[in-house]
């Protein structure tokens, strides 16, 4: 579909990939060049960011890679994979109470060493993790170094083990994972049972929408209105140039600060979003030396 360039807000369903529903976005929207952002595994839903046509050049620029989930959990067992999906083992060990449970969420707080799952996208020495444990094997991994701002506990039951959490957390933190820790420190075991990410890239549940809706705005014509614009996802400070600049502009031609009109707040700023005379968005440009050097374009040529 031609002329579409901008930001869609999936909410990706269980069972799909994340490549899944770019294969289906691929044939509803008649076009190839679409991204995402921010992998979700088949056994989780929530947003995923998918960039159309221009827009998909900033997917490896996005400024906020923070993400915030819900996740479903259950003491007592323990999994290959981490959570429900892989092989579920009971540990047998009885159910700990609320406070144990609350105190070892706080203790995840804060900046953590993470030490990668096996069933994860992780390379080393070029084999993808997830191959070597589908063949039985397992390696050391190195710690990583992840963000959790906030591990609340949302609701647990003593009797049966089970509750989810809210986590907001930095860019590669295996929610997974944390469970797993919980589990170990209160030497009960624990597994993810549901999964559902609530933000991603500034973008929330309610920017979403489903493959269905997706595929009735195709049908009636009107699916343009679905995305927005890919400058939505940057929060830099914004500057407008004039017709005869934005013809510079786009020819290459560097700006000076001076000519551009910049307000104190983009000067002052390392990154501006550079719009054209009729509101299109241009670039992300960076301030150097008294110039606008743009650093990714967004334009139609």
């Amino acid at each position: 579909m031609a002329g579409i360039n901008g930001v869609i807000c999936i909410d990706k369903p269980q069972g799909f990939t994340s490549f899944d529903v770019i294969a289906k976005l691929r044939g509803m929207l008649k076009m190839r060049r679409l991204g995402h952002s921010g992998t979700l595994d088949p056994m989780a839903t929530g947003v995923l960011p998918v960039f159309a046509g221009t827009a998909a050049k900033a997917a490896d620029m996005i400024p906020d890679h923070d993400k915030e989930y819900r996740a479903g959990f259950c003491f007592g067992y323990t999994s290959d994979t981490l959570d429900s999906t892989g092989k579920v083992v009971p540990t047998g060990r009885s159910m700990p109470g609320e406070e144990a449970v609350r105190a070892a969420a706080l203790a995840l707080t804060g900046e953590i060493d993470q030490i990668p799952p096996m069933y994860s996208a992780v390379s080393v020495n070029g084999k993808r993790l997830y191959e070597l444990a589908r063949r039985g094997i397992e390696i050391e991994r190195e710690p990583r170094r992840v963000t959790v701002y906030r591990l609340d506990v949302l609701r647990y039951d003593e009797v049966s083990g089970e509750g989810e959490l809210l986590i907001a957390c930095s860019k590669g933190t295996y929610i997974r994972s944390i469970i797993d820790d919980m589990g170990r420190a209160l030497g009960c075991g624990g597994i993810m049972t549901s999964l559902i990410r609530t933000k991603a890239c500034s973008f929330t549940l309610d920017d979403c929408y489903t493959l269905e809706q997706v595929q009735a705005a195709c049908d009636s014509g009107d699916v343009t209105s679905l995305f927005r614009n890919v400058s939505d996802v940057f929060d830099h400070p914004c500057i407008r140039l004039d017709e005869r600049l934005t013809r510079l502009f786009r020819n290459g031609v560097k700006l000076t600060v001076g000519q551009s009109g910049m307000e104190t707040e983009a000067v002052m700023s390392e990154h501006v979003r550079v719009f054209g005379f009729d509101g299109e968005f241009l670039a992300i440009a960076r301030i150097e030396d008294d110039l606008l050097v743009s650093e990714k374009n967004f334009y139609t040529n």
